[in-house]
């Protein structure tokens, strides 16, 4: 008997050296300063995070500084930390001098890292708000539920299974930050009651920005967390990546080019619902689709579309699927028509041919009479095997021109210097514009914005040979951010301008760089 127990009790210890955080032996010493200011709701866990980081650090060969007194935020203080870290932060934190030391922190290659309530912080400040990479919208009661892990190899995700179930309090963003971010972790909706996200609801996610290194978990409301292995392995993970600690991929993935895409795994919705169906793929579906619902797909782009197929059932009226870039409101593409396939558990293929010019993400609106038209399972995009026009970059240090600055620390020829640390920003109001003069006509194929956090919601791109008279190339009302990479058909220009007619934020438009391309 006293063999069994000790053989018990070895197995035990070996268990928990395997899932309690030790030593990384590859990791110089490095300081972290964790931020716990709270101008809104105060999280009582704010002290066992704290102490969990600084045993963390002790354990790891780090050293924790912990404050509240956003003094700390000059650009001398900042400047002896390899990250910062807002724990459990919510509301304006920072005023308008100690926010411009830590853009200037991150921008010479600072680190961040993000816990929970960091995204319910600073809705004013456009900067912040690209840097945690969605805002807090909403949540329900604490449950368990089960967190879908996309990145094995993480440094905050590696340790963790597959499918990694825990009770937390569990976030909805206002926007889906996939797209813009390395997205490590995702919430199953399915498995709890509350998600207002669909399909496609990340939890933790990295991205480099700016010049420096983010890192967010959603998790971490709850005292327990920060005595949970798994957690506290989360948070090191995350903690050794913001400061530079250890490599690892936070690039957002390219959009897919033809691969099968669930229905359920949208990135935005109006009107539907997902529904259970043993005959899916996958055993989900998106039901309830009456007439003006609409999906939208944030990382399917939609330029160079050439095809759609849609696995469908319908014991409704059948309908129409339009296939649209960028908003559901955006250029049409072509469209697929559904007819009534004999029951909801009867499928078929139904496909289309696109046509249409577009970008963004690809949108599909439904459209027939009353009631539930039909369900969709699936689909698929096939894409032009041509390659888009020979292009090259015609904008670089070109003469521009804009309707306003902010002041002179944002010129309009940042857009053209190729610096991603110098930005263009005009007055606070609509409309404003910016102009490059590509020296002479030239056939223009390409733009691309590289937005700051303070964005056009509505915007349009607008050619000309003379400079005096103008014409769209390009228009959007749903903006969301980050870079547009925008395909033209070859148009002929000397002058091209973005003319924007609707801030996305109380700021102006600013932007990091405006490249034209073409031949």
């Amino acid at each position: 008997m006293r063999k069994r127990i000790l053989v018990l009790v070895i197995g035990l210890l070996a268990a928990l050296t395997v899932a309690v955080p030790g030593v990384n032996a590859a990791d110089a010493p490095f300081r972290i300063l964790v931020f716990s200011k709270t101008a809104g709701f105060r999280h009582d866990a704010i002290p066992a995070g704290i102490t969990a980081l600084r045993e963390l650090g002790a354990a790891n060969d780090f050293t924790v500084d912990a404050t509240e007194d956003a003094g700390a935020f000059t650009t001398a203080n900042l400047s002896g930390y390899q990250a910062i870290v807002f724990l459990l932060t919510t509301g304006d934190v920072l005023n308008a001098a100690q926010q411009t030391a830590f853009e200037s922190y991150i921008t010479a290659g600072g680190g961040y890292a993000g816990v929970h309530a960091a995204a319910d912080t600073e809705y004013d400040w456009p900067f912040y708000g690209g840097l945690v990479g969605a805002y807090f919208a909403s949540h329900p009661a604490i449950q368990q539920a089960t967190i879908r892990v996309e990145d094995r190899a993480h440094p905050s995700t590696a340790h963790l299974p597959a499918a990694w179930q825990r009770t937390d309090e569990l976030y909805n963003y206002r926007t889906n930050p996939r797209g813009t971010v390395h997205v490590l972790a995702t919430l199953d909706e399915s498995t709890y009651t509350g998600g207002s996200m669909g399909g496609d609801h990340p939890i933790a996610w990295c991205q480099a920005y700016r010049g420096g290194r983010s890192w967010y978990t959603g998790l971490g409301h709850t005292i327990e967390s920060y005595s949970e292995p798994a957690f506290r392995a989360h948070l090191l993970g995350g903690v050794r990546y913001a400061a530079g600690a250890v490599a690892a991929d936070c690039s957002a993935p390219p959009p897919p080019s033809s691969p099968t895409v669930e229905a359920e795994g949208f990135s935005a919705q109006s009107g539907t619902q997902i529904v259970t169906k043993a005959s899916a793929h996958g055993g989900r579906a998106v039901g309830y689709i009456d007439n003006g619902d609409w999906l939208g797909f944030a990382p399917v782009e939609s330029a160079q579309a050439r095809g759609f197929t849609a696995r469908v059932a319908s014991a409704g009226a059948g309908g129409t699927i339009q296939v649209r870039a960028g908003s559901p409101t955006g250029a049409l593409l072509g469209s697929a028509q559904v007819p009534v396939t004999g029951g909801w558990e009867t499928w078929q293929n139904v496909s289309t041919t696109l046509t249409g010019t577009g970008s963004g993400p690809l949108h599909l609106v439904f459209t027939g009479g009353a009631g539930s038209l039909f369900d969709l399972d699936d689909f698929t995009v096939t894409r032009d095997s041509t390659p888009p026009p020979a292009s090259g970059l015609l904008s670089a240090n070109r003469p521009v021109t804009a309707s306003s600055t902010e002041d002179a620390g944002f010129p309009a020829s940042a857009v053209v210097d190729g610096n991603a640390g110098t930005r263009w920003s005009s007055a606070f109001s609509d409309p404003q514009w910016i102009s490059i003069d590509l020296g002479s006509t030239r056939s223009v194929n390409r733009v691309v914005l590289q937005w700051e956090a303070a964005y056009g919601r509505a915007y349009r791109i607008e050619t000309s040979t003379n400079g005096t008279t103008w014409t769209s190339a390009h228009s959007t009302t749903t903006g969301d951010g980050a870079t547009d990479d925008i395909t033209l058909a070859p148009v002929s220009a000397r002058y091209v301008r973005m003319y924007g007619t609707q801030r996305a934020t109380p700021y102006g438009y600013s932007l990091w760089e405006m490249e034209v391309h073409g031949t």
